[in-house]
């Protein structure tokens, strides 16, 4: 089997607090609509279906960084933001967790009324994707959670999650109409989960004469060689240095905090720009214009609004307040022919990117995220636990230097 990830996912009870959920909502959408006017709606299918940027995509939105409650937020979150803009964006997040993916077919039939599109045979696609996953695909994982999100022109991505009832962990399957030339054979996009040893996959190339007796669901056979990955997702919740590209990250700060660039004035001008929020709007722009294999390290985007269990830090809202703020003003001056904003995201990813190539790690990432919750408190930081409170009078710390 030709996997394109595989990850441990800690299985995580509890719900999003609001203060957290609603930011959530709002900055996804601004992100998912800057990806639409940038690139289009396949584009924004093709992220979703690509594990490594989802977990990335969840970290940014300030999520435990490492945790299956990526999933569901995530996707919760997107779907009461998207749907209510479903006709403006050309696209539309069907089922949920739960109970509610039991509602994706009349949700599909809804849809395909409205657009026009095939109904039955979204319906269809549908059903058969979580039957391979639940049925075909025999892990260990019950599924519990299925979305299903489809654009105007009939390209669809699925993401939907299964439960490990004995050790603690959830898989996540992703899926892509893109890659799609069989539902039988080698059909997903990803799969992330903890690995169980031997399991019953009735999708692998090597059981074509088992599914010769048992399934006849499509008569084609893939010939496509699909890129897997491998994403191994730690149990721990605090982020080390072996969870991040320390050259990416190090590079990153050196840039927001220490070596602002002088052409980027437009930007730097903006009401409460500092260090910090360049800091968040870094990596928000690379979740919207960096490359595939930029996501290869999705800790790393936790240290844009940090995690809402205190990991790497405290979420710093007044932060993630203003990392929306931006990217909303940036949309509106867009939509009304000043592009300029949403150009200076792409430039910042850009010169980031740049300042890599002469880049030598010489930090210590303790350090950072120690700074990060000192300060934690001047950003209005909060998590699950409460507010951050300032430090006391003997636990002063120097100011990070990269140098």
């Amino acid at each position: 089997m030709k996997h394109s990830g595989t990850a441990d996912l800690p299985l995580h009870y509890g719900k999003v607090p609001a203060w957290l959920y609603e930011r959530m909502s709002a900055l996804g959408k601004s992100i998912v609509e800057v990806i639409l006017m940038d690139y289009g709606q396949d584009e924004v299918l093709r992220r979703l279906a690509d594990p490594f940027w989802f977990q990335s995509f969840g970290a940014v939105l300030g999520m435990d960084w490492h945790s299956s409650g990526i999933t569901t937020s995530v996707m919760g979150a997107l779907k009461r933001a998207i749907n209510p803009c479903a006709d403006a964006f050309g696209l539309y997040i069907c089922g949920g967790k739960g109970k509610f993916s039991k509602d994706t077919p009349q949700e599909l039939l809804y849809l395909a009324d409205k657009t026009g599109l095939d109904g039955n045979s979204l319906v269809r696609t549908s059903k058969l994707v979580a039957k391979v996953d639940n049925t075909a695909i025999q892990d260990g994982y019950q599924l519990y959670l299925h979305n299903f999100i489809v654009a105007k022109n009939g390209h669809w991505a699925v993401v939907q999650q299964g439960m490990h009832d004995h050790d603690g962990t959830a898989r996540r399957y992703h899926w892509h109409s893109e890659k799609i030339r069989s539902f039988i054979e080698e059909p997903h996009t990803g799969i992330k989960g903890c690995s169980q040893g031997i399991i019953l996959n009735l999708t692998a190339s090597a059981a074509a004469p088992n599914r010769t007796g048992i399934m006849t669901l499509v008569n084609a056979s893939s010939d496509v060689f699909v890129d897997f990955k491998r994403l191994l997702m730690p149990s721990h919740h605090d982020v080390r240095a072996s969870d991040v590209d320390l050259k990416r990250l190090g590079a990153m700060l050196y840039v927001a905090r220490e070596n602002q660039p002088k052409n980027f004035e437009d930007l730097l001008l903006l009401k409460g720009m500092g260090p910090r929020t360049l800091q968040s709007l870094a990596l928000v722009s690379e979740v919207i214009h960096g490359a595939p294999a930029r996501f290869n390290d999705p800790a790393r985007f936790s240290f844009a609004h940090g995690g809402k269990d205190g990991h790497p830090f405290p979420v710093p809202l007044d932060i993630y307040d203003q990392s929306i703020q931006i990217l909303q003003k940036g949309i509106e001056k867009s939509k009304l022919g000043n592009s300029d904003k949403l150009k200076s995201m792409n430039k910042l990813h850009r010169i980031i990117r740049e300042a890599e190539g002469d880049f030598t790690p010489q930090f210590d990432i303790q350090q950072v995220i120690e700074e990060e919750r000192r300060n934690s408190w001047k950003y209005n930081g909060r998590t699950v636990f409460g507010r951050a409170k300032p430090p006391k009078a003997d636990e002063t710390g120097k100011q990070l230097s990269l140098f």
